[in-house]
């Protein structure tokens, strides 16, 4: 009965809901639509939020962006033949109020693909350029209104796009700065081989203007853009800004101001990072208030090697915040058993686990430490001589050492059929969403699955 009446639209908080579970799962979407008029109403925007990143390679749905151009551009456009009238005046939905989620690159890319499609199937003229497209498009967006809760900027030297296209976007932006202000997560991507200076100080104004900013993604970079936003007293985000993510930055210098000036910061994450070095750690460590690191990774070539003891002081300091980490063949084996150690005496809430099986024979005693949140656990096989003897013993402790229930679980190691008749026999009880095992060694473990 309730079924029913979910398909009818007589329970439409319900099927909300039941439609919002499906918010990235669009060929599901795309079904909804067809059920009747509510869940259509109710799918459309899901599936117009953030249509840059669908990849189905159909990229028609611009020009339903497209025939909210002023006349005299859509006539423009008409008179290369890669757009028509054909669509109605007034459609069933404004869809540029659904769009939440905007990368400038793919954008500019979807468009670029877009285009190559339409002028395949017309041999006359053509616009001189992408931005005579992209630009009046991206106007669109501003004059519009539209609401967005992320913007990806990726400023980068080996990404093909057309860099005047970008820099025209960026000087809109800075022309209409209301567009800007209400965001709440700014994505930017830098690379130090970017030779753009342009670009990049625009992208400095950009960064400025911002107001009411909430989570900041910062990757590849050792450059100062981010400077001007995170240190200075007078920065528009110093009291909204909760969360920062670090993903292989090489910057060393003013963390520590960076931290100290931001009030509302309820996360840190630090991800394959090369400035996790001694003089880092130093900065975090003499901080006046607490660094709430939340993600941890260093178990990648881009961790520095000297990165020595102090990094037990860190996760002394913050260990009690942790809740993803990650560490292995970046560290010594001593250290890599201290840190270990130290995560178990101090890290109480980690979630997120993956290690090198060279300290696996401590894996008990830290999963009856941290079980109760534990829900993704990642073990990768140790490199050394005698891999084959300390993965036997992980194996035949980790059945009984695991929690009750795990949301992910990845073996990669070498492994023997009766030391994985032995796990599977400890951990029959245990709910495992999602099992990924990788076979380092010979033994042909399928028939026991």
């Amino acid at each position: 009965m309730t079924c029913s009446k979910i398909f009818s639209g007589d329970l439409p908080e319900l099927t909300y809901k039941i439609i919002n579970y499906f918010q990235n799962d669009y060929s599901t979407l795309h079904s909804c639509i067809l059920v009747n008029r509510l869940w259509c109403r109710l799918a459309i925007p899901l599936l117009w939020e953030n249509p840059f990143s669908i990849g189905t390679g159909n990229y028609n749905f611009i020009k339903i962006y497209l025939n909210n151009l002023e006349d005299d551009l859509k006539t423009k456009l008409n008179e290369y033949k890669i757009i028509n009238n054909s669509l109605p005046s007034n459609l069933l939905f404004n869809y540029l109020k659904f769009l939440k989620f905007l990368n400038i690159n793919t954008f500019i890319l979807y468009v670029e693909k877009w285009f190559e499609v339409a002028i395949k199937k017309n041999t006359i003229a053509r616009p001189n350029n992408l931005t005579d497209i992209c630009v009046p498009l991206f106007k669109i967006f501003i004059e519009n209104e539209i609401n967005l809760y992320t913007l990806e900027i990726n400023v980068s030297g080996y990404r093909n796009f057309d860099l005047t296209c970008f820099d025209k976007i960026l000087e809109l932006i800075l022309k209409n700065t209301n567009f800007i202000l209400n965001i709440s997560n700014l994505n930017l991507y830098v690379s130090d081989y970017f030779g753009n200076i342009g670009a990049k100080n625009l992208l400095s104004q950009i960064i400025n203007l911002h107001k009411n900013l909430k989570k900041i993604l910062i990757c590849y970079c050792n450059l100062p853009i981010y400077q001007s936003l995170l240190i200075s007293k007078d920065s528009n985000c110093s009291n909204s800004l909760n969360k920062i993510i670090f993903y292989c930055v090489n910057f060393i210098t003013y963390l520590d101001k960076i931290f100290e000036q931001l009030n509302a910061l309820e996360s840190v994450h630090i991800i394959y990072c090369s400035f996790l070095n001694n003089s880092f750690i130093q900065q975090i460590i003499n901080l006046t208030k607490p660094l709430k690191l939340k993600s941890l990774f260093m178990n990648d070539e881009k961790s520095e090697s000297n990165t020595d003891e102090s990094l037990l002081l860190l996760l002394q300091k913050s260990g009690c915040y942790l809740e993803n980490i990650e560490f292995g063949n970046s560290c010594k084996l001593e250290l890599e058993q201290q840190i270990f150690e130290s995560v178990i005496n101090y890290c109480k809430n980690i979630k997120f686990l993956r290690f090198d099986s060279q300290i696996a024979f401590q894996i008990s005693s830290l999963t009856e430490n941290i079980k109760h949140n534990l829900n993704y656990l990642s073990i990768n096989d140790d490199p050394s001589s005698v891999k084959i003897r300390k993965n036997s013993t992980l194996l035949q402790d980790l059945g009984r050492a695991l929690p009750s229930k795990l949301e992910y679980l990845s073996l990669n190691l070498f492994i023997k059929v009766n030391d994985f008749m032995i796990f599977l026999e400890d951990s029959q009880d245990i709910f495992i969403n999602k099992l990924i095992i990788i076979q380092r060694g010979w033994d042909d473990i399928k028939n026991i699955i």
